[in-house]
C-alpha cells in the first residue's frame, strides 16, 4: 500500500492475513460439497458448522440461534425484509417500521413491499437519533417487523435500537425486530440478546473478511415459529431458507476474521476511539479547517466521523484527495453512484448542498495518529486551494 492513507473502512476493508490463510486452506483441502454424502462432502459441512458457531460466539448467542450464510449484507437484509414479510398470508398489507436513512439495501426491498401494499412508516432520525416519542406512538398492533440499523453506515449515529424492541415487545405480538449491523459488528460491542433482535445483518468484507459473504443470524423462535421464508429457491441449502452451494472457504475466512476481531474487540475500540478524538481535537484547533462541520450525533460508533465541506462539493474533494493517495468517501459506497444527496444525511437534518459537500472518514485499527494529522494536513490545502476556483 506503499504511503497511502485508506479511511474508507466503512466501504470496505483489506482481508487480513489470517482470513486470507484460512480461505487458502479450506480451498485447497475442504473443497468438496457440503451437500455430498461422502467424506470430502462432510468435512466441508464441518468446516461450515465450524464457522457458523464461531460467528455465534461474536454475536452472544446463548439461545441457539441459526447463522445462514448469504452473499453479503444485502442478501441477509432482504432476506430479513421480504423473507418475514411473505412468511405468512395474513401478514399481507401490514405495517413494517424502519428508521429513516437506512442503507439502500434495506430501503429498496421495503420500497418493493409497500408496492405490494404493505404499510412502511419510518421512525424520525433528526440530528442523528431515533425519535422516542415516535417509537412509542409508532410500535401499533399490526407491525409485523421493524428493521433498523445500529450504526448508520453515513453519520456513524449509534441509535437505541433496545428501545425499539422494547416497544415491539408491549404494543406488537406479531413483531420481529431485524437489526443490520453492519457497520456496527466488532466496532462497537452489542449482542443479540442485549438488541432484542430476532434478525440479524452481518457483513464479511467491512471486518477484514472476504467480500461476497455475509450473514444472517435467526432467533430459534422464528424457525421454530416459521416466521421467515425463503427468498431463493433451489437446493434446500441453509436449513431450506437460502438455496445454492455453500462456499466454504469464504464461510470459514468470514469466521476467522471475525473470531481474531473479537478477541481484540476492546483495543481495537480503543484505537478507533483515539483516531476519532485526534480528529475532532485537530478539526477544532486547527484555523485553517475552521470553515469544517462535523455532523456530530449524540451517540455514535468510533469509526465514523462525516463533515461537511465549506462550499466544496464532496466528489470534488475526494477526486483532490486521492490524487494525493488519500481515500475517504462521500457516503455509502453503495449510494454513491446516485444522482441525489443520500437520504441518510438528509435524514440527519442536512441541506441537499450541505449534503453534497459532505464527506464520510472511515477508520480501521490499522490506521494511525500519523495519518491523520497527515489527513488534516491535506485537507486544509486542498480546501485552501480549491476554494480560490
Amino acid at each position: 500500500m506503499g504511503n497511502e492513507i485508506y479511511f474508507d473502512n466503512s466501504a470496505t476493508t483489506r482481508i487480513s492475513e489470517e482470513a486470507l490463510k484460512t480461505y487458502l486452506s479450506v480451498a485447497r483441502s475442504e473443497y468438496g460439497n457440503p451437500s455430498s454424502l461422502h467424506g470430502m462432502g462432510k468435512d466441508a459441512e464441518t468446516v461450515l458448522k465450524d464457522a457458523r458457531q464461531s460467528i455465534s460466539k461474536t454475536v452472544g448467542d446463548a439461545a441457539g440461534g441459526t447463522v445462514l450464510f448469504t452473499s453479503g449484507g444485502t442478501e441477509a437484509n432482504n432476506l430479513a425484509i421480504l423473507g418475514r414479510a411473505h412468511a405468512k398470508p395474513r401478514f399481507k398489507g401490514k405495517t413494517i417500521l424502519t428508521s429513516a436513512g437506512e442503507h439502500a439495501s434495506v430501503k429498496m426491498p421495503l420500497a418493493a413491499l409497500a408496492d405490494e401494499g404493505y404499510r412502511i412508516v419510518e421512525i424520525p432520525t433528526t440530528g442523528g437519533r431515533l425519535d422516542p416519542e415516535a417509537i412509542l406512538k409508532l410500535a401499533t398492533p399490526d407491525v409485523i417487523l421493524a428493521s433498523v440499523m445500529l450504526v448508520n453506515n453515513e453519520t456513524g449515529a449509534l441509535y437505541d435500537v433496545p428501545a425499539v424492541a422494547a416497544a415491539l415487545r408491549r404494543s406488537c405480538p406479531d413483531a420481529i425486530l431485524h437489526v443490520d449491523a453492519t457497520q456496527a459488528y466488532l466496532k462497537v460491542p452489542f449482542s443479540v440478546k442485549t438488541l432484542g433482535c430476532g434478525l440479524l445483518t452481518l457483513s464479511s468484507h467491512k471486518i477484514e473478511g472476504p467480500k461476497g459473504t455475509g450473514a444472517l443470524w435467526v432467533d430459534p423462535g422464528v424457525i421454530r415459529n416459521r416466521g421467515l421464508s425463503p427468498i431463493l429457491l433451489g437446493g434446500g441449502q441453509e436449513t431450506g431458507l437460502r438455496s445454492g452451494t455453500e462456499d466454504p472457504p469464504s464461510c470459514a475466512a468470514f469466521a476467522k476474521a471475525a473470531a481474531v476481531g473479537y478477541s481484540a474487540l476492546s483495543e481495537r475500540v480503543s484505537r478507533l476511539t483515539e483516531l476519532r478524538e485526534r480528529l475532532l481535537a485537530t478539526l477544532a484547533s486547527d484555523p485553517r479547517l475552521s470553515g469544517v462541520r462535523v455532523n456530530l450525533p449524540p451517540v455514535s460508533a468510533p469509526h465514523i466521523v462525516s463533515l461537511t465541506l465549506p462550499r466544496i462539493k464532496s466528489e470534488t474533494m475526494l477526486h483532490a484527495l486521492s490524487a494525493r493517495g488519500i481515500y475517504v468517501s462521500s457516503g455509502s459506497a453503495c449510494s454513491s453512484h446516485g444522482k441525489h444527496g443520500t437520504s441518510a444525511l438528509s435524514a440527519f437534518g442536512l441541506s441537499d448542498p450541505d449534503a453534497d459537500a459532505t464527506i464520510r472518514v472511515s477508520f480501521s485499527h490499522r490506521n494511525t495518529t500519523e495519518q491523520v494529522d497527515l489527513f488534516c494536513d491535506a485537507l486544509s490545502e486542498e480546501i485552501a486551494r480549491l476554494a480560490r476556483f
